[in-house]
């Protein structure tokens, strides 16, 4: 049996027009589908960043303290020489390093003057409560969070907790955010003190190197501390918002 060569071609021009429906369909579903998992990870993290605001808010009457963490960490991170990528996710993953606090009871978290060894026993579990939180994830940036949230109050000396960890066996995530942390809760008032004056925040955190903290991270922190500074001053007077610390646009730091 002949085929005629002219319904051979409307064949061939039949099915390729059909797999290019089909390519177009599939290339449609697939940008589909990560627009909708884009839009899950977003809600997810926004729902877990409002948990953190919620636990920082119980700690400080504006929430502003862990935007500023955030781009601190990342502008800190950006002086040590790491790249771009790692210091965008770290401004995202920082805010969430004390969202464990939302399981501490406020006669704990906000008790005027010291705390007794229950109490700080108590205090010291947000750490853990903040990474069993975060840590149930898959995605990066949690995991991310999660680390930060765990080992953010170990110490350079392995006087920290909740592990114990010393020196290079404590992640730099958590490294870089215990020095900007200290530096900024030193800055702020608290329900206990009033907040220090930037000379002598700066010559506490110098105290503390090599012994809580990374000497070669404080080491770079007092170099730019002057740009650090005005960073800090800068979000303080003008409050970012959810939608800055989740630009994937690195900050102009």
């Amino acid at each position: 049996m002949k085929i005629d060569p002219r319904e051979a071609t409307q064949f061939d021009l039949a099915a390729a027009d059909q797999m290019e429906k089909i390519i177009s369909d599939l290339g449609r579903m697939y940008q589909e589908r990560n627009e909708a998992l884009q839009e899950v990870a977003h809600a997810h993290h926004e729902a877990l960043f409002l948990l953190a605001v919620a636990a920082d808010y119980r700690d400080d009457d504006t929430g502003v303290h862990i935007v500023r963490i955030g781009f601190l960490a990342e502008a800190l991170a950006l002086r040590l020489g790491q790249s771009k990528a790692y210091a965008l996710l770290l401004r995202k993953a920082a805010p969430m390093h004390d969202i464990g606090k939302i399981g501490i009871p406020d006669n704990v978290l906000k008790k005027p003057g010291g705390l007794t060894p229950k109490e700080r026993q108590v205090m010291n579990q947000h750490a853990a409560i903040g990474a069993d939180i975060l840590g149930k994830s898959r995605i990066a940036l949690f995991k991310l969070a999660a680390e930060v949230a765990l080992t953010h109050h170990e110490r350079w000396n392995g006087t920290g907790y909740p592990r114990g960890l010393a020196g290079a066996d404590i992640p730099l995530s958590g490294r870089i955010v215990s020095v900007v942390d200290f530096y900024d809760a030193l800055t702020m008032d608290r329900v206990y003190r009033p907040a220090f004056g930037e000379d002598k925040a700066l010559a506490m955190l110098q105290e503390q190197s090599g012994k809580a903290f990374d000497p070669a991270i404080v080491d770079c922190f007092m170099r730019h501390q002057g740009e650090l500074h005005d960073l800090r001053k800068r979000i303080t007077q003008s409050p970012m918002s959810f939608a800055d610390l989740m630009d994937s646009t690195p900050a102009d730091l």
